[in-house]
């Protein structure tokens, strides 16, 4: 089926879901406080989920509606909550210091946007979707969301910049191929709920072998 044509003010509401999502990206890189981290998480697949349904409508594609619904139940819903119950149950509410201060890791997300931007030029111009013109944005969020996970000292942490990686790359999809075919992203969101439980199991391990989530601390390890 080919794309309608889109209106323009469907195409100033994906800029500036697009926006929102970078925004969102800064705000976590900023944030120490874990449960913030979910909230703006949660956030996060919400523009999203309003991005992915204004793709199907403006394009006329019946699958992204199943994409958007599924983005929905997971990313806006289920994740954050599960995340929400793992922060209390481990009382990790505060992330440690990160490995690098707050103004010199925004600084190099800037940085990293600029390069994005660089980077997405000659793929927007070979992409033939109505949303190519954020694909800039979908590799920026990647970059800040993978920014985050390097320079956080805890593991939940990591693990919250791990699954706003995959949204930046759910993004970065949508916008250059309307998105994977339903099969995968199906099997790729199962493989993210099994790969999640397991991680819950490892946080409980190793608050009870360290009695803290700071990944510093098995370091120790590697000494014995």
């Amino acid at each position: 089926m080919h794309p309608s044509p889109m209106s323009p003010m469907i195409s100033q509401l994906l800029k500036l879901l697009a926006a929102s999502l970078l925004l969102i990206s800064f705000a976590m890189l900023s944030r120490r406080r874990t449960q913030r981290l979910v909230t703006l998480f949660a956030w996060q697949g919400s523009a999203l989920f309003a991005s992915t349904l204004l793709v199907a409508y403006s394009a006329g594609l019946t699958e992204l509606y199943y994409s958007a619904a599924l983005t929905l139940l997971l990313k806006v819903i289920a994740l954050p909550w599960i995340l929400h119950r793992l922060i209390h149950r481990l009382g990790a509410q505060w992330d440690s210091e990160p490995l690098v201060n707050i103004p010199t890791t925004m600084l190099v997300g800037l940085g990293l946007v600029i390069f994005a931007f660089g980077l997405a030029q000659p793929i927007s111009r070979m992409a033939t979707t109505i949303t190519r013109n954020t694909i800039g944005v979908a590799l920026a969020v990647i970059f800040l969301a993978f920014l985050m996970m390097i320079t956080r000292r805890k593991a939940i942490t990591q693990v919250i910049g791990f699954l706003a990686m995959e949204n930046g790359l759910f993004f970065a999809a949508t916008s250059a191929t309307y998105g994977m075919p339903m099969v995968i992203e199906l099997g790729m969101s199962l493989d993210l709920l099994v790969a999640f439980f397991i991680l819950g199991i490892f946080f409980f391990q190793i608050r009870e072998q360290f009695d803290s989530l700071d990944l510093s601390h098995m370091e120790a390890l590697k000494e014995d």
